[in-house]
């Protein structure tokens, strides 16, 4: 449905609305809390009970109502004049009553925070110069795809590419018909798999695992109107590039996660088919696939996970310098939940308690069960009540994805009604799926936790109440912030290269899986995302290289938030971004279809990359520190380096930019020339150097900078900058 049809429906649903309503009345919203009662036939009869006793009479109170809540929490909407609003605001069991405000439609909202918007697509937008993408062709290499899913309706499409040399391949729950003018190609990989394995997953390309729908949606999803997660996060389901047609290689099996082999085939079978994008949210730590260079090779640009193995330093995967590496950061939508103590205190959490099975209205016990190990769930008599888990003395060397899983086991073992659990982070939300259906769970930091634990110790009977969850969305949300669990550069095996590339929404992303949508966090999220933006400049720039489409994405992103402020990242404390934890920035798709300049490369260039492990052979030091990248890493600066970089004008013809440097600190740096440009029928690549001299003789850390091109208009052309120090080879600053 698009926006008129969707407008001519808001209108008819006006049009409806009862004749009997004065002409003066409009919609509101009467908000009554928490329910009542379990039973919804019996909130919805205290809502019209409520409206007869404004309106008159029950028949008038049935002509009035709209929508009557009753599931998550208590409330109706209703047509009335102000005065009667103004009444029922005054009843002791109404919270609020507030006017009906059309609000735009919201999609599951990663795209739109990127302000890659549909509603409507501005004519200089990136959605609209690509044409959403259309008959680009995406590959993703992951858990396979679940066909009958609404985002991968094919309404609409045209034939297949005639280029497209891949096949539908059939098997188990997977036939010909699985594949249609969207999902053009289809393939698993079975050899080397474990009969095991294949007995718990299907044997075609067909995902039991949900990891790869979820992926493939975010990509090139259609839009999918009235999707939500239980009610949280209501809007439509789209992806990034609706266009854009997908071929699955299912390389990921479970149980048997994604081997070598199968994913190697996967790519070795990409590149013959005509993929123009391949996505691989997978990885491991200490591990490259050699493979993607021969697609870079062929013009296919390559985008990964970086690995969520943060925030600890040195474990970004993926990391080799031809392909786009891929950080995960949050967006501005949170789900607060209200947590009411007995002494009347209020405070929030976060979750995602919506299940009206575990929704109750009464307070409950609450008992303080400490770090929640075995032994002390077992001696604080948790059954029926809702715990606390707050150790925060255990918090350095219990990590909070270990922790928590381990105290959602223990309590509802223990037949716990809830739990309330202090971390020092709250991109935990996923691991609260294993507490739906069963009781609320709830983060919190530790400042809440201790004053919940303040009111139990002073308190005879303490009781707490937690409250359905309600979404949140806009600047009040601090966002974007890079993940905690997002891997984190220096690459170990490639510390001259700055890894990851780039960051982009990877928290609570709502996407498909199976015939739902559900949430899921990680790299895995946010590279699709990349993929999509890579694949839409594809469209627009079909002769572009992908280190020309990789540059332009890195050199636009942004390293400020919305309000101007240096983007943080979530670590232990939470500090400024820099770029071993997000690369260039956060991604910006308008901007990087548009980028002035690129740092362009032949993919041939790279050949050599593999024989130089961590600068071991001669020239390789060299090598690794002029490869044309946007962005530059001097692991080992003792007194002094020049590098060289080349850029290219694919912005106006006639053209002049400055250099403005951010020096890394401790280190002076010089560019020359310090301004470049270009002249209709001159050359468009300009190559400059920069020289960085150590102030200090000291073994150190990185400290880091940016070098930006700027010709003080349109055009913003930023690259990082990772620089250490160091006195002898080999000798780290640990301490």
């Amino acid at each position: 449905m698009d926006l008129r049809t969707g407008f001519c429906c808001a209108l008819l649903l006006v049009t409806l609305l009862p004749l009997s309503a004065n002409a003066s009345s409009k919609l509101y919203i009467v908000y009554m809390g928490d329910k009542k009662h379990d039973d919804p036939l019996v909130v919805t009869a205290s809502h019209h009970d409520t409206l007869t006793s404004v309106l008159g009479s029950k028949e008038e109170a049935l002509k009035s109502i709209v929508y009557s809540y009753k599931h998550g929490f208590s409330g109706f909407a209703a047509m009335l004049t102000e005065s009667q609003a103004e009444t029922l605001a005054k009843f002791p069991e109404v919270v609020s009553v507030k006017r009906n405000i059309f609000h735009e439609l919201h999609t599951t909202r990663s795209w739109d925070f990127l302000g890659h918007d549909y509603q409507p697509p501005q004519e200089s937008s990136l959605l609209q110069k690509a044409k959403f993408g259309e008959d680009v062709i995406v590959g993703v290499v992951d858990t396979g795809i679940w066909p009958e899913s609404r985002s991968f309706d094919d309404h609409g499409y045209g034939p297949v590419p005639a280029r497209w040399k891949g096949k539908c391949q059939t098997g188990e729950e997977f036939n010909a018909t699985s594949c249609n003018r969207k999902i053009i190609g289809a393939q698993s990989y079975d050899r080397g798999i474990s009969a095991e394995s294949l007995k718990s997953d299907y044997n075609s390309p067909r995902d039991i695992n949900g990891h790869g729908t979820h992926v493939a949606s975010t990509i090139a999803g259609v839009e999918v109107r009235g999707v939500s997660y239980g009610g949280l996060a209501t809007g439509v389901a789209r992806g990034g590039a609706p266009r854009a047609r997908l071929s699955i290689y299912k390389a990921c099996w479970q149980g048997a996660g994604c081997p070598d082999a199968t994913v190697l085939a996967a790519i070795d079978d990409a590149i013959h088919d005509g993929v123009d994008v391949l996505s691989l949210s997978l990885g491991g730590a200490g591990h490259e696939y050699s493979g993607t260079l021969h697609a870079v090779q062929r013009g296919i640009s390559v985008v990964f996970a970086g690995g969520n193995d943060g925030p600890v330093p040195q474990t970004v995967t993926n990391a080799v310098p031809w392909v786009t590496t891929v950080a995960a950061s949050t967006i501005d939508r949170a789900f607060p939940t209200l947590i009411s103590l007995g002494n009347k205190e209020k405070l929030v959490g976060q979750s995602r308690h919506y299940n009206a099975s575990v929704i109750s209205s009464d307070f409950k016990g609450l008992v303080d069960a400490g770090r929640c190990d075995a032994e002390s769930v077992a001696s604080s008599n948790v059954t029926g009540k809702i715990v606390l888990c707050y150790g925060p003395a255990d918090a350095k060397s219990w990590p909070p994805t270990v922790a928590l899983p381990y105290a959602i086991n223990q309590t509802v073992t223990a037949g716990a009604k809830g739990l309330i659990f202090a971390q020092y982070t709250t991109n935990l939300l996923e691991f609260m799926a294993s507490c739906e259906g069963i009781m609320p769970c709830v983060l919190v930091d530790f400042e809440i936790a201790e004053r919940i634990r303040s009111y139990f110790d002073i308190t005879r009977n303490p009781v707490v109440k937690v409250s359905p969850t309600v979404t949140v969305v806009g600047n009040g949300v601090l966002s974007p912030r890079v993940a905690l669990f997002s891997s984190r550069g220096p690459s170990p095996l490639f510390p001259g290269i700055v890894k990851p590339d780039i960051t982009a929404p990877g928290v609570s992303i709502l996407a498909a899986d199976g015939d739902s949508y559900v949430f899921k966090s990680g790299t895995s999220m946010a590279c699709p995302h990349v993929s999509a933006v890579t694949a839409l400049i594809k469209s627009v720039h079909p002769d572009w290289s992908p280190a020309m489409i990789k540059s332009a994405i890195i050199t636009t992103a942004s390293v400020t938030d919305r309000f101007g402020m240096p983007i943080q990242a979530d670590s232990v404390p939470r500090k400024l971004a820099d770029p071993f934890d997000f690369g260039g920035g956060h991604m910006n798709p308008d901007m990087a279809v548009d980028p002035g300049l690129v740092y362009d490369m032949d993919a041939k260039e790279y050949n050599n990359f593999f024989n130089c492990p961590i600068g071991l052979i001669d020239g390789c030091e060299s090598y690794q520190l002029n490869l044309n990248l946007p962005s530059i890493a001097v692991p080992d600066l003792k007194n002094q380096v020049t590098v060289w970089r080349t850029v290219t004008n694919v912005g106006p013809v006639e053209a002049a930019y400055r250099a403005v440097v951010e020096a890394p600190a401790g280190v002076a740096v010089s560019v020359e020339p310090s301004m470049i440009s270009f002249t209709a029928g001159g050359s468009r690549n300009v190559t400059f150097k920069l020289t960085f001299v150590a102030k200090e003789r000291v073994q150190g850390g990185y400290t880091f900078g940016s070098l930006t091109w700027s010709d003080q208009s349109a055009y913003s052309v930023r690259i990082p900058i990772a620089i250490r120090t160091v006195i002898q080879d080999f000798v780290a600053d640990t301490s």
